[in-house]
């Protein structure tokens, strides 16, 4: 970029404003980027979607401030966002030329520019592909199917046929283990409850009773124990689903 600028200006240069987004606190490349001679590293924000936020206004509030102040003669962008349109606008009306730069296209279009910015700059070039190549190389991408961790434990059983699948990861309770969950759930239980599961019907277990059932399952087993005694949909389990474990 240095030596673009050079080129597309004939000045010397006064700094070079580096922008990005970042969910946290700056990475260790930010860090170091930073600490550059001639770099000032501008941080805006990224979201929950992966969309950074707050950027495009840092470059334009620079635009601005650069231009008005007379820190610049000439700016040289390498961007395609059209939301720097506005930033370019009030930098010319200050007398700043306004060069944008763009990363040719492989299939030789336009690129990723937005058109309205390209016409706004007073030129436009693009870096080759084999001059990016030095400096920039592209990630793998991930693989479409995902792996499947293997954890030591239980062997899973498939549900028969027809049978709505219970909570994923989850491994059958011993007979034996789960007789002494059901039994010292029922020691707790009142008449009443009782016969409000008895109500309910065969399939489902009133909501208020799931805590009940975890408690116990939990005290029966160690501390590393998660008991999935609820599906993870509305869908209705049949009777011998509805208390799985997995250590």
């Amino acid at each position: 970029m240095r030596r673009k600028a050079q080129l597309l200006t004939g000045l010397p240069l006064l700094r070079i404003y580096w922008y990005d987004g970042t969910d946290g606190p700056p990475t260790p490349k930010h860090i170091a980027l930073a600490y550059q001679p001639d770099v000032k590293l501008r941080l805006g924000l990224v979201n929950r979607q992966g969309a950074q936020k707050g950027v495009d206004p840092l470059v334009v509030t620079d635009l601005i401030n650069l231009s008005r102040n007379r820190a610049m003669a000439s700016a040289v962008l390498l961007t395609g966002d059209e939301d720097i349109r506005v930033g370019v606008q009030q930098a010319q009306e200050y007398g700043v030329r306004v060069h944008l730069v763009g990363i040719a296209a492989s299939s030789g279009g336009e690129g990723n520019q937005a058109a309205l910015l390209r016409q706004e700059a007073d030129t436009v070039c693009d870096i080759s592909l084999e001059d990016v190549k030095g400096f920039m190389a592209c990630r793998p991408a991930p693989q479409s199917v995902a792996a499947v961790a293997q954890v030591p434990g239980p062997v899973m059983s498939a549900p028969p046929v027809g049978a709505v699948p219970a909570s994923p990861l989850v491994a059958e309770v011993p007979p034996e283990q789960l007789a002494a969950i059901v039994d010292a759930s029922l020691a707790q239980m009142t008449d009443d409850l009782i016969q409000q599961v008895a109500v309910a019907g065969r399939y489902s277990i009133p909501a208020h009773l799931d805590g009940l059932l975890l408690a116990t399952a939990t005290k029966g087993r160690s501390n590393s124990a998660t008991c999935f005694l609820r599906p993870a949909t509305s869908a209705r389990r049949r009777p011998d689903e509805r208390c799985r474990s997995r250590v």
